[in-house]
């Protein structure tokens, strides 16, 4: 791997353009489908590989490097398997099966706060909030469906939800990263992560349970399948809560939708290889605008960009509420370029954690700032793998979701009150 280079403003082009072009001209034409986001990560990553001063066969090797990387390769495996499953589960009933049950169980009024909440406990039991998504979305689309709600806003409860276990998880990769770079167990930062996220989840519960901003339209009906078609949704969050890999769970999720669909007639065993194949064609575009951008945002790191990013926000540190809103900004800016909450995270701990020791900041206190405020932004990105994976999977822009994305707004608010007046306080380091 290619070493960074010093601080270098100009770095941060590639990730100018890429927002410039998707955003800013999504907005002008008042339409976020008239800008395909896979063209402007086509001109961000040449802007990023033709920007060097290297040949060009090296760019492109650094690039490719980027866009290859084990966890981008891992997350690429996740959106294959998750739209295999996804679509396998919906040919053999199991969508329109669970969400007639959710419908007949859950009052109207509580649809949505019922939705976030076993999102809350998904997530928080699974991990990871990618898992989650997977697991939930193509349920909230379906009832979007089928209420006549904004199918943004209840993907956008399910994306809020993942978030909140995420953050807090014992077994979460942003969890083990934040307490290994700080020095701190999971359990006090557990405790302190709770005191700030809580209030949070209880507001956007609140939101969820009294508004009436859109309201839900339906009679509850009886499945058009059988009951059981829904036992691989079940299979896979059971499989996930116990602690089961990520691709393990829905290779189990796929094989049992298979199975049960041909065991009742809903499928053949033609009909089932082709529903998968459907699947993992609709995350063609997903896994493009992720290799892209994992090449792009390494070419940021080479050239100096997030280097430079850490620099200017440190230069001026002067006091405790000072030296957390620079950790918070760190891990703010980090994510931004590298559109990975661990990733972030790693990369600026060591600094975060020397900010820390110099101002008398707790441990367990900075692990639950660079896990807040990753997950934060993370859960806004555009071109995160949440968003990517929740749009992919209701067929919807990822920027129509984030209006309606109040869990990851409230949190970064909650966080930032507490770093306003120093809540939770600690004695020790």
């Amino acid at each position: 791997m290619q070493k960074p280079t010093k601080a270098n403003f100009t770095a941060l082009l590639p990730l100018v353009v890429f927002l410039g072009i998707y955003l800013i001209g999504s907005i002008i034409a008042g339409d976020f489908y008239k800008i395909p986001i896979t063209v402007a990560g086509m001109t961000a990553s040449i802007v990023a590989i033709t920007m060097t001063r290297r040949p060009i066969s090296e760019s492109i090797g650094d690039y490719s490097r980027g866009a290859t990387d084990v966890n981008i390769m891992l997350m690429i495996w996740i959106f294959v398997l998750a739209g295999a499953f996804a679509a396998s589960t919906k040919a053999m009933g199991a969508v329109d099966a669970t969400v007639a049950l959710t419908l007949k169980i859950v009052p109207e009024a509580f649809l949505p706060a019922g939705i976030f909440l076993a999102a809350c406990f998904t997530s928080i039991s699974v991990g990871t909030s990618v898992g989650t998504i997977v697991a939930l979305t193509p349920i909230a689309s379906a009832i979007a469906e089928q209420t006549g709600c904004d199918t943004a806003w209840l993907v956008a409860i399910v994306v809020g939800g993942a978030l909140f276990g995420d953050n807090l998880s014992f077994i979460s990769d942003t969890t083990i990263a934040a307490t290994r770079t700080q020095g701190c167990s999971m359990r006090d930062k557990f405790r302190t992560n709770i005191l700030i996220v809580a209030p949070a989840a209880l507001i956007t519960l609140c939101v969820y349970t009294f508004s009436n901003q859109h309201s839900l339209n339906y009679t509850p009906t009886e499945a058009v399948a059988p009951w059981y078609t829904i036992l691989p949704y079940l299979l896979v969050l059971i499989s996930a809560i116990a602690g089961m890999n990520v691709l393990k769970v829905l290779t189990l999720g796929i094989v049992s939708s298979g199975i049960i669909g041909i065991a009742c007639g809903k499928l053949s065993v033609l009909d089932w290889f082709s529903t998968m194949g459907q699947g993992i064609d609709s995350m063609g575009q997903l896994i493009i605008i992720t290799m892209m951008a994992g090449g792009m945002l390494e070419m940021i790191r080479i050239n100096g960009g997030i280097e430079y990013i850490i620099s200017r926000l440190t230069a001026r540190v002067r006091s405790r509420r000072g030296a957390e809103a620079s950790i918070a900004s760190l891990v703010i800016f980090a994510d931004i370029c590298t559109a990975n909450n661990t990733v972030a995270i790693i990369s600026v701990g060591s600094i975060a954690r020397q900010i820390a020791e110099r101002f008398g900041i707790s441990a367990r206190r900075t692990a639950s700032l660079l896990d807040t405020f990753s997950c934060f932004i993370q859960g806004l990105l555009p071109y995160g793998a949440q968003l990517l994976m929740a749009a992919g999977l209701a067929s919807i822009s990822p920027v129509e979701i984030i209006p309606h994305l109040y869990y990851p707004m409230v949190m970064g608010a909650c966080a930032a009150f507490a770093i306003l007046i120093q809540w939770p306080r600690y004695n020790d380091r």
